[in-house]
């Protein structure tokens, strides 16, 4: 009997031992098995450590930006096109970190838990994937951006949808220089990072808006106030410099002239708690959502924490540690075109199996409301007057458009020069779209920034307006 239960037990053992393995067994099969079959030696998607077998990927309107033939990712004939979304669409070989063909590459090879890479092998290529873009507005920024550094980004502030990406510097992925990563002179920095995603600056003067909102929401008497401009003020222990001498000057024409003076003072009758408060609830400090679901957004970042009187006044100017990332910075600008709400930026329209079955299809969301009605309604009305009144209509013409400029100092050093950001939308019902422009190591931005926001937005009006 004795050893009848020995027995027992020791049978008894290896059922759990075996079952033990099995859950072990499983759990290293769906937690790896993805790397497994993507891995680069896998012959069936790669070609000496390169993707070379997947699907398509469409622009909006259907153009094909990336297909293979005869076993190696082919891309577009045009070179600026190339150029303009190397970033976008990635390489083959997983530098672009945020680039389409590294983090949707399970996507875009058809690759699935259950059947693997099945469907590959058996209709030769993957799931095909159309984006939101438009490649003639996507290559317009590209080429104003030019051979300067910078990002440019245009969204749909009622959809969500990004219909423009540029990120410089860039090279022809079709003829990829090689003195990339031995070169020395500083042309090639950053040159696999997308800007508009990755990056993060210093924000200037385009976070006066903030500051304004800030203003409006706690300061009932903020539009009967003014403010003297004499070059400098006195903030705290010491000085905010101006770029003018304004004189007296009220709430709406501090912004339009961007009197530091004016909004130094305000920023510091405010406080650290309010402007932190602000910022934080349109998103500064947070990780946004994952754009269509996988890409990843660099964090906008305030923290006014340990700060005196005069870090207050220079953060209320954009001037203190504050940064911002360019597609973060552009979901606060659709919320003032829209209301207050934000919508959630996406990438990625549809995503079409090889047998012309639609087995993904974005969906429209709101990240929430930035700030109300009334307060997203003033803020237009001065960020219009702004273009209205100081930039000029002539560069945005027939568009009713809304903006704020800004001129970042990166360093003390004199021989660094500044960033230029803008940050504007056209008010039309029939152009919804906000854009976003980054220019580093220029001049100003009224010379650069807004040239480019211009080229672009007039590109936009010609392909969705005049059509």
């Amino acid at each position: 009997m004795k050893s009848i239960s020995r027995r027992a037990l020791s049978l008894y053992a290896l059922i759990l031992l075996f079952l033990a393995g099995s859950a072990l067994l499983y759990f290293n099969l769906v937690t790896n098995a993805n790397d497994w079959a993507m891995n680069r030696a896998n012959k069936h998607l790669y070609s000496n450590g390169a993707l070379s077998t997947a699907g398509d990927i469409l622009d909006a309107d259907g153009n094909v930006l990336v297909s293979t033939k005869d076993g190696k990712r082919v891309y577009s004939s045009s070179k600026n096109l190339r150029m303009a979304l190397l970033h976008t669409l990635g390489d083959t070989s997983g530098y672009i970190a945020n680039g389409i063909q590294t983090v949707f590459k399970d996507e875009l090879t058809g690759y699935t838990l259950l059947d693997g890479v099945y469907n590959l092998k058996r209709y030769g290529k993957g799931n095909d994937i159309t984006l939101t873009l438009n490649s003639k507005v996507c290559e317009t920024a590209y080429k104003a951006l030019g051979e300067r550094k910078g990002t440019v980004g245009v969204m749909n502030y009622k959809t969500g949808e990004i219909i423009c990406i540029a990120s410089t510097p860039t090279f022809d992925i079709n003829d990829k220089p090689n003195d990339i990563d031995t070169d020395t002179t500083g042309k090639y920095e950053g040159i696999y990072i997308n800007r508009f995603f990755s990056g993060v600056y210093t924000p200037g003067s385009t976070f006066k808006v903030l500051t304004a909102i800030c203003a409006i929401e706690n300061i009932p008497d903020i539009y009967d106030r003014t403010f003297e401009c004499k070059g400098k003020v006195s903030v705290g222990e010491g000085y905010v410099i101006c770029s003018g001498t304004h004189g007296k000057i009220g709430f709406e024409k501090a912004l339009n002239k961007s009197c530091n003076c004016a909004f130094a003072k305000i920023a510091e009758e405010l406080g650290a708690e309010k402007l932190m408060a602000t910022a934080e609830r349109i998103g500064f400090n947070q990780n946004m959502a994952d754009i269509s679901g996988k890409i990843h957004c660099a964090k906008s970042r305030i923290d006014l924490t340990q700060s005196s009187a005069l870090d207050i006044g220079w953060a209320g100017i954009g001037q203190y540690t504050t940064l911002i990332n360019p597609c973060h910075m552009l979901t606060v600008m659709a919320a003032i075109a829209n209301g207050g709400t934000a919508p959630t930026p996406y990438l990625i329209n549809t995503i079409t199996s090889p047998k012309g079955k639609t087995v993904f299809a974005a969906k429209q969301s709101v990240i929430g409301e930035y700030f109300t009605p009334d307060v997203a309604e003033k803020t237009d009305e001065m960020l219009r007057s702004n273009v209205k009144n100081q930039y000029g209509d002539g560069f945005f013409p027939q568009m009713n458009f809304c903006g704020k400029t800004g001129t970042a100092e990166v360093s003390n050093d004199k021989n660094i020069k500044p960033n230029a950001l803008f940050v504007g939308y056209s008010q039309l019902e029939e152009m919804p779209f906000a854009v976003i422009v980054v220019v580093e190591d220029t001049t100003t931005s009224i010379t650069s920034a807004v040239p480019i926001a211009s080229k672009v937005m007039k590109t936009v009006k010609s392909e969705y307006v005049n059509k």
